[in-house]
C-alpha cells in the first residue's frame, strides 16, 4: 500500500505539469486579452506604453511556455501570484475560501453517501418492493436534473414560497459574524442540493451490488446454515455489494467539484468554486491556474482513496498491479 501511494505521488508530478501547461496554452489561444479585462473601460483611452507596462506588471507577456515556466518558478518558492479579480494574493484568496468549500462539499458528500447506501440496501433487500418502486424512479429523475436547476427550484420553494431557509450567502444581510446556527441555516439548502446531485449514483450502485450479492453462492450457503436474513444481509451481502461503491467514491470527486461550482454560484456561497467562475470570466490566469491544480489534486486524491479503500475491503487485491 505504501508503494502504491509513492507511485501515485510520482505520477502526479507530470500530470499536474501537463494540466498547468494546458491552462496557459488555452489562455494564449484565447481571443480575450487579460490586460483589457483588468483595465476595463479605461483600456480604451490608455496609451500603448501604459498597456505594455500593465502587461509587464501582470506578467502576461511572452509566449505561454515562458509564462508557464515563470509561474512554475514562483510556485516553487511558495509564491502563487496575485489575483487580478480579487485584488489580493492567490494564496490568501484560496485560504479564505477553501474552508467554506470543504464544509459544503464534505457535508454534501457524507449526506449523499449515507442516504444513498441506506436507501440502496433497503431497495435491494426486496427488489420490486415499495421502497424500490418509489426511490428508483426518483433517483433517475435526480440523476437527469442539472444541479443548478434543482438549486433554483429548492430556492424558490424553501426560500421564496415557504420562507423556511435563506436563499443564499453565508450570513444574513446586516450581520458580519458567522454563528453556528446561522451557518447551519445557510448551509442547509446548498448542501442538500449538492447531496441530491450525488445521491442517485450511490443509491443505484448500492442497490445493484447488494441485489447481485444476495444471489451469490456464499449468501445462499449462509441462508442454508440457518442464519437470519438480517445477518445474511449485513454480514455477507453488504460487504460484497459495497465494493463497487468504494470505486465510485473516487470517480465522484470530479462531479462533486463541478456540482459545487454550480451550487456555490446559485447560492452565492463564498467558496473556491465561485472564485473559479470569477477567475474564468475575468481571465485571472494566476488564480485560475492555482484552482485548476487544486481540482486536479482532488481528483488524484479521490482515485487514490478509492483504490486504498478497495484494497482494505478486499484482501485479494494486489496493490502492485494498481
Amino acid at each position: 500500500m505504501g508503494r502504491l501511494v509513492l507511485r501515485r505521488l510520482l505520477a502526479a508530478v507530470p500530470v499536474l505539469a501537463a494540466v498547468t501547461l494546458g491552462i496557459f496554452a488555452v489562455a494564449a489561444a484565447s481571443p480575450f486579452d487579460p490586460v483589457n479585462a483588468y483595465a476595463g473601460g479605461d483600456a480604451m483611452g490608455a496609451s500603448q506604453q501604459t498597456l505594455d507596462q500593465l502587461r509587464a506588471n501582470l506578467a502576461v507577456g511572452g509566449t505561454f511556455v515562458e509564462q508557464w515556466w515563470a509561474w512554475l518558478r514562483s510556485v516553487a518558492v511558495g509564491e502563487l501570484g496575485h489575483s487580478q479579480t480579487l485584488r489580493q494574493p492567490v494564496s490568501q484568496a484560496i485560504a479564505e475560501r477553501m474552508v467554506w468549500s470543504l464544509v459544503l462539499c464534505g457535508t454534501a458528500f457524507v449526506l449523499a453517501l449515507l442516504l444513498g447506501v441506506s436507501l440502496g440496501v433497503l431497495a435491494a433487500r426486496r427488489v420490486g418492493g415499495l421502497v424500490d418502486r418509489c426511490v428508483t424512479p426518483l433517483a433517475y429523475a435526480l440523476e437527469a436534473s442539472p444541479p443548478f436547476w434543482t438549486g433554483l427550484l429548492f430556492m424558490w420553494l424553501f426560500a421564496v414560497q415557504w420562507g423556511m431557509l435563506p436563499a443564499g450567502g453565508l450570513t444574513t444581510p446586516g450581520e458580519e459574524t458567522v454563528t453556528a446556527s446561522g451557518l447551519l441555516r445557510h448551509l442547509t439548502l446548498p448542501a442538500l442540493v449538492l447531496a441530491l446531485s450525488q445521491l442517485p449514483w450511490f443509491f443505484l450502485y448500492t442497490r445493484q451490488g447488494v441485489a447481485d450479492a444476495l444471489h451469490e453462492d456464499p449468501v445462499r450457503a449462509a441462508r442454508a446454515r440457518g442464519l437470519g436474513e438480517r445477518t445474511v444481509l449485513l454480514g455477507h451481502a453488504l460487504r460484497s455489494g459495497l465494493l463497487p461503491v468504494l470505486t465510485l467514491i473516487g470517480t465522484r470527486v470530479p462531479e462533486l467539484i463541478t456540482g459545487a461550482l454550480l451550487i456555490e454560484t446559485v447560492f452565492s456561497w463564498p467558496g473556491i468554486a465561485s472564485a473559479t467562475v470569477r477567475a474564468a470570466t475575468a481571465l485571472d490566469f494566476p488564480l485560475l491556474a492555482a484552482l485548476t491544480v487544486l481540482g486536479a489534486l482532488a481528483v488524484l486524491a479521490g482515485n487514490l482513496l478509492a483504490d486504498l479503500l478497495y484494497g482494505l475491503a478486499d484482501p485479494r487485491v494486489d496493490h502492485d498491479r494498481m
